[in-house]
């Protein structure tokens, strides 16, 4: 099941420890089999307030995911953004090939109290 790491970023003045930063991360993803889905582009905000920039890395899973991130080659580079852009980041686990979601809503109805 593919995995995401889902980044929410505040805008940030430019620096050259954040250019570095962008410079060298696909490299620290690569052995993972992670790269960008989104990244440096614009978004439309269709509900509530996003401000600031969305970052997205699949990877064929949540343990590649969660190795790259605990990687020593990643950790020595995240200060590099962390120091100067503040966000928050997540990872999730996508949904499997032929995901019904309508299994997830007859859960919800039969969870319901009876009328």
């Amino acid at each position: 099941m593919p995995a995401y790491v889902i980044a929410h970023l505040q805008a940030a003045a430019p620096h050259p420890e954040i250019a570095e930063y962008i410079e060298r991360i696909p490299t620290t993803f690569e052995p993972y089999g992670g790269r960008f889905l989104v990244h440096a582009a614009q978004h439309e905000v269709k509900e509530g307030s996003w401000p600031g920039h969305v970052v997205v890395i699949g990877f064929p899973g949540i343990a590649e995911a969660r190795a790259w991130w605990e990687s020593p080659a990643y950790q020595e580079i995240a200060p590099l953004r962390s120091r100067h852009i503040e966000g928050e980041i997540i990872l999730v686990e996508g949904v499997p090939e032929g995901y019904d979601p309508t299994a997830t809503a007859k859960a919800m109805r039969e969870a319901l109290p009876a009328e």
